[in-house]
């Protein structure tokens, strides 16, 4: 057999045999240490280690700090978790859910509680799982005998999933007698995925690793249990509707009933949003409302919304936008990258802020000011301002939770709300689909349409909005006196119509390749929702397809 080249990112060029694995390439490499690298990249694509060389190939091994190989390792995980509970217990399903911090949480269907013996009994499964180091083999299946096997399974949401769209092949993992499927690879056995926890977290379990969201620090987890509520509420509706998994919700779509489901989606939101007004104004000392959340929520058309309840109640809302705070652009603080770090605290003028909001506390009258973006300073404009007890001041702003930022204002004054797309539709009971990848489809329709960004300037972007995201608003959103759900169930079957195009236009000469085909492939579960007469104006959704009957943009 010829020998060819290859270079190894990090290690150099290599001389290996003609059709040798990556597997095997990575043994060569990296000794006893290559179970820590789960897939590789070359060309800007993702793939698993069975995958065969060739000549002249540019290879990066990933390990759990790449997000793609952290992906992989989440996934293996999971199926091992769901492999141990089926040999524990033979009809039980497994249900992976969501993430709360640096957990996966995951519970059994049908109401059965995993209790605390039974948290310690997997856990022990699941090692005697990983120590056997089972081959995990990704076979091809023809559609309809894919289905067949996932019947045979009792998967009745993957039955459901792959009879409802156009798909000639589907893959099927096979290990140790057990047939699944999972949106994305897994590693090539068992034994990569040694390092890892059980927590009791009743009724389910949360399955904690290493990963970037606990510094690879299992012991480093902090309960979320605002954020926990609002998934389990948002499952138990979604349940009743029989709309948990992507299959239900393409079998709606295919028989017309898909305009139901709209108006339902879109009536929950309001009565939330309606529940919340009535809840600020029982206590009338509640006068300034703070809303932060992560890009791509809704934020905008949640204040406007939020401000119609609250003129129900009798209320006269006013909205202070905290950019128009904003200290002179030559004074923004320095991020760690060396560019301006606009979403720092430091970037906004406290003193100004809080003193203008205790002055409205106080009855006085304060000038609006704005902040002037090319310009890049704050201007006078003229316009005066007062409040009494039925002006309650909206604020929405990324810092909105943070104490520090209306530190001069009593807590008794506050209301904050964490509003956030907490996606919990999934494409079936083992593959979630992440909150992360709604808010992303969201921001890429949104800047092509109405910020004139094309696709890849939002995916440059991207990075540094998540950075911020986790250390300006993800620690403080337990500090919510109320959470909100800003995903809708039917919002990716409309989205898809709009990203498919863009991120079609994206090849293997760009970084963002992997992203755009792994966003493709999971976009195919949906049927398109065609029709958008049935989404009223004041939808979260019109902020991102248009049709918007508040000003958004």
């Amino acid at each position: 057999m010829a020998d060819i080249k290859v270079n190894v990112i990090n290690y150099g060029n290599l001389q290996v045999s003609e059709g040798i694995s990556l597997l095997d390439l990575s043994k060569q490499v990296f000794g006893s240490e290559y179970k820590k690298y789960l897939g590789a990249r070359i060309n800007n694509e993702i793939f698993n280690l069975n995958k065969s060389i060739k000549n002249g190939m540019v290879i990066r091994f990933l390990d759990n700090h790449d997000v793609d190989g952290y992906r992989i390792y989440t996934k293996t995980i999971s199926a091992v978790f769901i492999m141990a509970v089926k040999e524990l217990y033979k009809d039980a399903n497994v249900s992976i859910e969501h993430f709360l911090g640096s957990g996966l949480y995951a519970e059994l269907e049908h109401n059965r509680s995993i209790t605390f013996s039974k948290t310690a009994e997997i856990e022990d499964k699941m090692r005697e799982i990983v120590e056997a180091d089972i081959q995990i083999m990704r076979i091809d299946y023809p559609r309809e005998e894919a289905i067949k096997l996932f019947k045979k399974e009792g998967y009745e949401d993957k039955v459901r999933l792959f009879s409802s769209i156009d798909k000639d092949r589907v893959s099927v993992y096979k290990f140790n007698g057990h047939v699944d499927s999972f949106h994305g690879y897994l590693a090539p056995s068992t034994g990569y995925v040694k390092e890892f926890k059980l927590k009791y977290y009743y009724p389910g379990v949360l399955l904690l690793f290493p990963s970037r969201k606990n510094d690879y620090d299992m012991d480093n987890f902090k309960e979320q249990k605002k954020l926990a509520k609002v998934f389990k509420e948002t499952n138990n509706w979604l349940d009743i509707l029989d709309l948990s998994y992507i299959g239900s919700l393409n079998e709606k779509t295919n028989s017309g009933r898909i305009g139901e489901i709209i108006a339902i989606a879109e009536a929950l939101h309001e009565k939330k949003i309606g529940f919340i007004a009535d809840e600020i104004c029982r206590d009338q000392d509640r006068n300034v409302i703070l809303i932060a959340g992560p890009s791509s929520s809704g934020k905008t058309t949640f204040a406007n919304r939020l401000s119609v309840q609250l003129r129900v109640n009798g209320k006269r809302p006013i909205l202070i936008s905290v950019d128009n705070y904003f200290i002179q652009r030559d004074k923004t603080p320095i991020g760690e990258d060396g560019t301006p770090d606009f979403e720092a605290m430091e970037a906004i003028d406290l003193e100004t802020f809080n003193m203008d909001l205790v002055k409205l506390l106080e009855g006085k009258e304060i000038e609006l000011t704005k902040f002037n973006f090319f310009t890049g300073m704050r201007e006078r404009t003229g316009k005066f301002i007062k409040v009494d007890q039925d002006h309650p001041i909206i604020i929405e702003g990324i810092h909105g939770l943070n104490p520090r930022l209306t530190a001069d204002i009593p807590e008794k004054n506050k209301f904050k709300i964490y509003i956030s797309a907490l996606t919990q539709l999934n494409i079936d009971s083992h593959n979630r689909i992440a909150t992360t990848d709604t808010r992303l489809i969201r921001r890429i329709v949104r800047d092509i349409k109405f910020r004139g960004n094309d696709i890849l300037k939002t995916f440059d972007l991207w990075n540094g909005v998540r950075k911020g995201e986790e250390k300006y608003i993800f620690s403080f959103q337990e500090e919510a006196d109320v959470m909100f759900d800003t995903a809708l169930v039917y919002e990716l079957a409309v989205l898809k119509k709009y990203i498919v195009p863009l991120l079609s236009t994206i090849d293997n000469s760009s970084v963002y390749y992997s992203e755009a085909k792994k966003l493709l492939r999971f976009l195919e579960y949906f049927r398109d929702i065609e029709d958008e007469e049935a989404i009223p104006p004041n939808s979260i959704l019109r902020e991102f397809i248009g049709g918007a009957y508040f000003n958004v943009h």
